[in-house]
């Protein structure tokens, strides 16, 4: 397994796949790490990954990992929204440079992350429609619910949001374009698992349940490709069996 440390436009990355293997015809995943971590600490998803030929991307995000500026945990709070879009519209930009670059000479490409990089994952999903498989690991399909939900929690804490009334309507307003609960039918039946501890505070259980829940008619012909892992006793941490699960599902419907 080769680990290449490459920087595409201005976004450092984690490059994984095995070189002796590895061709333009290889199926390609590009996974999202989470808030305050980095590329590479997700590298055992990638481990799994490349052992089941598929070539793996893990992109830092704005203001992680090599690309952060010593911010602290409420700074980086307060920009969270700015990050989640930033990386959408990057993932589209990593997308095109794994065409250009002879990398990906096939349509099997599916897009993962944990957390932050689950939120990512899933507006990519409403933008993306040449995402084949997704696995969304303590995801929020419901940009505007979880977004007023955090300013709550930090006006909690004593901090003041610092926009204005306006601003704060604008920035929901450009989230909930980007909002899949509000546009359920941007998912067009793709085959995407969800992973979800009951217990995690982080990033809510239930609006991510109520989700699937909703758009299940839309699988009604084809069941098996909408899947949803409750870890009953899990908070905001995914298990060794949640990893396994979502490493197997994006090879399986990579293959």
């Amino acid at each position: 397994m080769k680990v290449d440390q490459e920087t595409w436009g201005n976004i450092p990355l984690l490059h994984v796949y095995n070189e002796e293997t590895a061709t333009e015809k290889t199926p390609v995943v590009i996974f999202l790490h989470g808030f305050e971590s980095a590329k590479e600490h997700n590298l055992h998803y990638a481990y799994q990954l490349v052992n089941k030929g598929i070539r793996v991307i893990m992109p830092d995000v704005l203001l992680h990992g090599d690309r952060e500026e010593n911010l602290d945990s409420i700074q980086l709070s307060l920009r969270f929204w700015e990050i989640v879009l930033t990386s959408i519209e990057e993932v589209n930009y990593l997308y095109n440079q794994l065409k250009e670059r002879g990398l990906l000479a096939t349509d099997k490409i599916g897009v993962s992350g944990t957390s932050m990089g689950a939120i990512v994952t899933m507006g990519c999903l409403k933008m993306y429609p040449w995402i084949k498989t997704a696995a969304v690991m303590m995801g929020a399909p419901a940009y505007v619910e979880l977004a007023k939900a955090q300013m709550a929690e930090i006006e909690e804490k004593g901090f003041k949001i610092p926009l204005s009334e306006k601003e704060l309507d604008k920035m929901l307003t450009t989230i909930s374009y980007f909002d899949m609960s509000k546009h359920p039918e941007t998912m067009a039946g793709r085959p995407v698992l969800f992973w979800h501890g009951k217990k995690d505070h982080m990033v809510p259980f239930a609006p991510a349940y109520a989700f699937y829940e909703s758009i299940q008619q839309d699988y009604a012909e084809h069941t098996d490709d909408i899947t949803f892992i409750v870890d009953k006793k899990a908070g905001h941490k995914v298990s060794r069996s949640g990893m396994l699960a979502g490493t197997k599902w994006l090879a399986d419907h990579l293959a």
